[in-house]
């Protein structure tokens, strides 16, 4: 039993270090493209010496550096130990809810303990995708780790149709509309200014083409919120294709699911980046968004020769 407990003990160290690094890796990452590297480490640690220097020294970023580690091996050692009780097998979708679980713990945590709120310091997107980074990092060793063989959860969301349809229409339509927004970019020989600014209002909270960061973290921060978008977008595309093979009226609802799409995206904008709105032509975003809608749907349609049988034999103006 002792030795099962210490195999538990170090996996949950190990995990918890891997978790923790990834986090601290992201924000290194994120602090870099405001060209302040450590600056998330340093602001915690003078946060919770109580100092409010804008540089708080290399004291601080060690102290919250060994907070921040020690915190993580406790979580992945407990949360190895609760796996093991409950004869669970953890996987990406576990990760992510412990990654937003930690969300949670860091905000009121913050609050509790430094009376500062750190998700509203530097912004809940950067926090939110770090610590779901970390949840899915930290459960994907204990994964591959574990004293029994892992259910491969990749395999067996390989066999469900909604699944790999959802996930190659949400990768049709990611990458239609970033190939059109790099041509629109192109043409106003800005490359990539439209995921940089995006990045920007996200990360950086910027208000302005003035403030716009275009460098890799901003571009690629955006990049992974912009393919998660598609790929929810897609699963969801993916079982209303499916469902509407034997009721075809329910294709109304992928009419309506691109109409609200569309106003998710336009408000995103409007919240996020209203500069957007003036510095990029409407025309553009439109056609950007029916591109993508579009190849998402002749994916779809070419996947689901039932659906335009059952379309034809029932013709959406005939009323039952």
């Amino acid at each position: 039993m002792s030795t099962r407990f210490g195999g538990h003990v170090s996996r949950g160290v190990i995990a918890g270090v891997i978790g923790a690094t990834a986090l601290a890796f992201w924000f290194l990452v994120v602090d870099g493209s405001q060209g302040s590297p450590f600056r998330t480490p340093g602001f915690l640690g003078g946060a919770l010496l109580g100092t409010d220097a804008l540089e708080p020294g290399v004291g601080a970023i060690i102290l919250y550096s060994f907070l921040h580690y020690t915190a993580f091996i406790a979580v992945g050692v407990g949360v190895s130990w609760l796996l093991s009780k409950m004869h669970a097998t953890p996987n990406i979708f576990s990760g992510l809810a412990l990654g937003f679980g930690l969300f949670d713990v860091v905000f009121y945590t913050s609050v509790t303990v430094t009376g500062v709120d750190v998700i509203g310091e530097f912004g809940w997107p950067p926090v939110l995708m770090g610590n779901l980074i970390a949840g899915v990092s930290l459960m994907s060793f204990l994964q591959f780790t574990g004293e029994r063989p892992p259910i491969s959860w990749w395999a067996t969301l390989g066999q469900n149709r909604v699944f790999k349809e959802g996930l190659v229409a949400g990768l049709v339509g990611a990458w239609t509309i970033a190939l059109w927004f790099f041509m629109v970019d192109m043409g106003r020989g800005q490359p990539f200014f439209t995921p940089g600014a995006l990045g920007s209002a996200l990360f950086l909270g910027s208000t302005d083409p003035a403030s716009v960061s275009i460098s890799i973290a901003t571009v690629a921060g955006y990049s992974i919120f912009h393919i998660g978008t598609f790929l929810a977008l897609g699963f969801v595309a993916a079982a209303i294709a499916g469902y509407a093979e034997d009721t075809p009226p329910l294709i109304l609802a992928a009419v309506m699911l691109f109409l609200a799409f569309e106003a998710f995206f336009m408000g995103l904008m409007a919240l996020s980046a209203e500069f957007l709105l003036s510095a990029l032509a409407w025309w553009a975003i439109v056609v950007g968004n029916v591109l993508a809608t579009l190849a998402m749907g002749s994916y779809l349609w070419i996947k689901h020769p039932k659906l335009r049988e059952a379309l034809a034999a029932f013709p959406m103006d005939k009323t039952s």
